[in-house]
């Protein structure tokens, strides 16, 4: 007999909390083979495939395309074993039905099958997890039931079903009463999202698994209230069937439509458009946020003449062997002077007030793409020469553009080169990327006049600008790191000295 099983989101790592569908890559009734991936997902930090574990016919899927779960939140069932062709179920796999059905398998907690050994971080796959039958709550189907009678029954069916279980009244989801004990919620921008607009989490009822509140959740119901003038967000709570979107959006565009006056944000002008921030963008806003706020930087920027680099680097091209690139030299410019200046090559750790220098060099580069800005991470780029940065650079950049980057080749740098210069600009004031204590910019390398051995002439000039954190260093360090680097740029033999 087949025994269908759950799999559910991995922990995808780095602290990563929930992921955005962006594609299935399987249909419900579709046969898949162990470690295939199944669908498409969006963090924070990276577009990961997410193979599933079980080989078996797909029976349903749960979300659909742009939808957030959070990690540990059934993806989808897999009837697996003899007769699991007759598991292809008949209806939408996004119906109630079709999850009630997925669930109700036999002997699902009496079978074992071998898993994938495929492991996504912090999710092992030795074991098959016994699948559970979900039982509805009976206040659940009592409250929905009072909401087609009178108020005051509606509330009483409510009250009847036991705390913490949502009713209807007069046509209204309900939230239940806030109750003692944990709040059904696992990630910390949920968590975050609410505190910042004093909202009760306790007074929400989630419309994830098994009540889980999710970052929908709330800002469904901030918009609600924003947009009702304010009404109590307990009116607002989400509902698993969608009853609350539907009437927050409603409020929102009926205000937006009598001009109403309210919190910021609870109406849209016509012709204005509002983008979510989530996924990359999202990531990039809060972590920009968070430098601002945590970071007390300066910048400080010193023109120097890049012509000797430029025929420097001609030379190295003219040779045979793979081109090198302008940003790998700059790249082992910086490593060189993160070497005589290790102060700006380190990080603060505010809870144990200590300044943590690093022994390694993990160069973070901007790159800009599609899906917006991400930050690769070159590892110890201390140890490598122009060529294997060149080709690491290639590679990562490759990677980023198509999305491919892993969460570990966007974390764990410990100092940023942003060469801003080849969208055409001189100059910048870079933020921090934290939580590193400093990042080079650099500009575009353009013909400009420029005194030289006593004479003016015309030469190839950059703009070099360095902003630090002022909690590691003092200006006159940051002013030596960036005055050594002008120096190599300008005379690129000085690097011979440290090579």
């Amino acid at each position: 007999m087949a025994q269908v099983l759950e799999f559910k989101l991995p922990d995808l790592g780095e602290g990563l909390t929930e992921a955005e569908i962006v594609r299935w890559l399987v249909q419900v009734g579709d046969v898949v083979a162990v470690d295939q991936p199944v669908v498409e997902v969006e963090t924070a930090k990276a577009m990961v495939e997410v193979p599933c574990p079980y080989g078996g016919v797909v029976t349903a899927r749960f979300g659909e395309e742009g939808a957030e779960l959070p990690v540990g939140a059934p993806l989808l069932t897999v009837a697996v074993g003899e007769g699991a062709e007759g598991h292809r179920p008949a209806a939408d796999p996004g119906t109630d039905g079709g999850a009630a059905r997925a669930g109700e398998q036999p002997g699902a907690g009496e079978r074992r099958s071998e898993g994938s050994g495929n492991v996504l971080v912090g999710y092992g796959t030795s074991e098959a997890p016994a699948r559970r039958r979900r039982v509805r709550p009976q206040g659940r189907a009592s409250g929905a039931a009072a909401g087609s009678g009178t108020a005051g029954s509606g509330t009483a069916g409510a009250g009847s079903s036991g705390a913490g279980v949502p009713g209807r009244a007069n046509g209204r989801v309900r939230a239940a009463e806030p109750v003692d004990g944990p709040v059904p919620v696992i990630s910390p921008l949920v968590r975050r999202l609410a505190r910042e607009n004093d909202l009760d989490l306790r007074e929400l009822t989630g419309s994830g698994p098994d009540g889980l509140i999710l970052r929908a959740d709330v800002e469904y119901a901030l918009r609600a209230a924003a947009a009702q003038g304010g009404r109590a967000v307990r009116e607002a709570g989400p509902h698993p069937d969608g009853t609350v979107r539907e009437q927050a959006l409603a409020a929102t565009a009926g205000a937006a439509a009598t001009g109403s006056a309210g919190v910021a944000g609870s109406a849209v002008p016509p012709g204005d458009v509002r983008i979510p921030l989530k996924g990359v963008r999202g990531a990039v806003a809060d972590k920009l946020a968070r430098s601002r706020r945590e970071i007390p930087d300066a910048t400080c920027w010193v023109d120097a003449d890049a012509t000797e680099l430029m025929r420097a680097r001609a030379a190295m091209n003219a040779a045979s062997g793979p081109k090198i690139s302008l940003v790998a030299l700059l790249a082992r410019i910086c490593t060189a002077a993160l070497a005589r200046f290790p102060e700006l090559n380190s990080t603060v750790d505010t809870q144990a007030r200590e300044i943590v220098r690093f022994d390694h060099v993990h160069l973070g580069f901007a790159a800009q793409t599609d899906r917006g800005l991400v930050v690769p991470v070159v590892r110890d780029a201390q140890a490598r020469d122009a060529e294997a940065l060149t080709s690491e650079f290639a590679r990562l950049t490759e990677a980023a553009r198509a999305g491919r980057l892993t969460p570990g080749e966007l974390t764990g740098g410990t100092f940023t080169l942003n060469n801003y210069g080849v969208f055409g600009v001189d100059g910048s004031t870079p933020i921090v990327n934290h939580p590193e204590a400093a990042m080079l910019g650099v500009g575009r390398i353009v013909p400009k006049p420029w005194v030289h051995e006593g004479e003016l002439a015309v030469r190839q000039v950059v703009q070099l600008s360095l902003t630090f954190d002022h909690r590691v260093c003092d200006g006159g360090t940051a002013g030596g790191f960036l005055r050594y680097v002008a120096d190599c740029v300008e005379q690129p033999a000085v690097l011979l000295r440290t090579l």
